[in-house]
C-alpha cells in the first residue's frame, strides 16, 4: 500500500496553503531581491519558485493513480442542467475507479469536485492565482495553489488518462486546444479527449471539419482525436473502453496479465 492510500482524504487537504518554514524560504528570497546587488538577478531567482511548484506538485500527485481532468466554465450555476450532468459524469467516473483533477474554482469545475466526493474518490482542485479572487470549491479535497499557469498545465495533463471538456469560456478552449495540439504532434500520448455537448459544441465542430480540415489544415485523422457526446454514461464509457484497450495492449508489451485491474483497484 502506498503512502497516499494511507493517508485520510481529510490529510490531503491540509496541503491548501504555505507551510510556515516555506514562508520563511520566500521571505528571504523577496528580501534578497531588494537588494541592489542582486536585484538584477531577480528574473533568475523566479526559476526557483517556478521549480518549487513543479516539486510540490509532482510529490502531491505521483501517487494519485488513475485520473480524469474535467473542464469548464466557472460561470456556470448550480442548477444549470450541464452542472448536474457535471456532476453525475464526476461520479460515475469515480465509481470506475478514476480520481478526478478539476482548477479547483467554482461553476464546472466545483461540479466535477462534487461528483469525485459523492463517489469517495480523491478530488483534486488545482487553483490558480489570478488578478481577481477565485476560491477554492469546497469539494476539493487535494488542494494545491499555482501562480505560474504552465506549471498547472503540466498537472492537468501529466497525470490524466483523459480529458472532459465541458461548455466553456476562452479558458476551456484553451486546454482543448493545448491538449489537442500536444496529442496531434505526438508530445504525449493520445487519450480520450470527450467534449460534452453536441449543441454547444457543433458549431466548432463543423468549423474544424468544413475549414481547417477541407482546406488541408489538419489531417482527416485529427478529427478522430475528439469524441462529442451527450450523456454521463456515454462519457465514462468511451473512457472505460480507450483505457482498457490501451492498458491490454500496455500489459501484453510488458508480460502483465491485469494491468487495468492493478491500477483501478483502490
Amino acid at each position: 500500500m502506498s503512502d497516499r492510500e494511507k493517508k485520510p482524504l481529510r490529510y490531503l487537504g491540509q496541503r491548501s496553503r504555505l507551510t510556515e518554514d516555506e514562508l520563511l524560504l520566500k521571505a528571504a528570497v523577496e528580501q534578497l531581491e531588494e537588494l541592489s546587488s542582486v536585484q538584477v538577478k531577480g528574473e533568475a531567482w523566479r526559476v526557483f519558485r517556478i521549480m518549487g511548484e513543479f516539486v510540490e506538485g509532482f510529490d502531491e500527485l505521483t501517487h494519485l493513480g488513475p485520473a480524469v481532468t474535467i473542464f469548464g466554465s466557472a460561470r456556470t450555476e448550480p442548477n444549470d442542467p450541464a452542472y448536474q450532468e457535471c456532476v453525475e459524469t464526476a461520479r460515475l467516473l469515480g465509481e470506475a475507479g478514476f480520481s478526478i483533477i478539476t482548477g479547483g474554482g467554482p461553476g464546472m469545475m466545483q461540479a466535477a469536485n462534487q461528483g469525485a466526493h459523492e463517489a469517495g474518490v480523491p478530488s483534486v482542485g488545482l487553483n490558480i492565482e489570478l488578478p481577481f479572487e477565485q476560491d477554492l470549491n469546497p469539494y476539493a479535497d487535494l488542494k494545491i495553489h499555482f501562480r505560474y499557469f504552465f506549471v498547472r498545465k503540466t498537472m492537468f495533463v501529466k497525470y490524466a488518462q483523459a480529458f472532459v471538456i465541458f461548455p466553456g469560456g476562452f479558458g476551456t478552449l484553451d486546454e482543448l486546444f493545448e491538449s489537442l495540439t500536444l496529442i496531434q504532434t505526438g508530445k504525449i500520448r493520445d487519450f480520450p479527449l470527450v467534449l460534452f455537448g453536441t449543441k454547444y459544441w457543433g458549431g466548432l465542430m463543423d468549423w474544424i471539419e468544413n475549414t481547417l480540415k477541407a482546406e488541408g489544415k489538419i489531417s482527416p485523422t485529427d478529427m478522430d482525436l475528439i469524441k462529442v457526446v451527450d450523456s454521463p454514461r456515454e462519457a465514462v464509457d468511451h473512457i472505460l473502453t480507450r483505457f482498457t484497450e490501451d492498458l491490454k495492449a500496455r500489459a501484453e508489451a510488458n508480460g502483465v496479465a491485469d494491468l487495468r485491474s492493478k491500477l483501478l483497484e483502490r
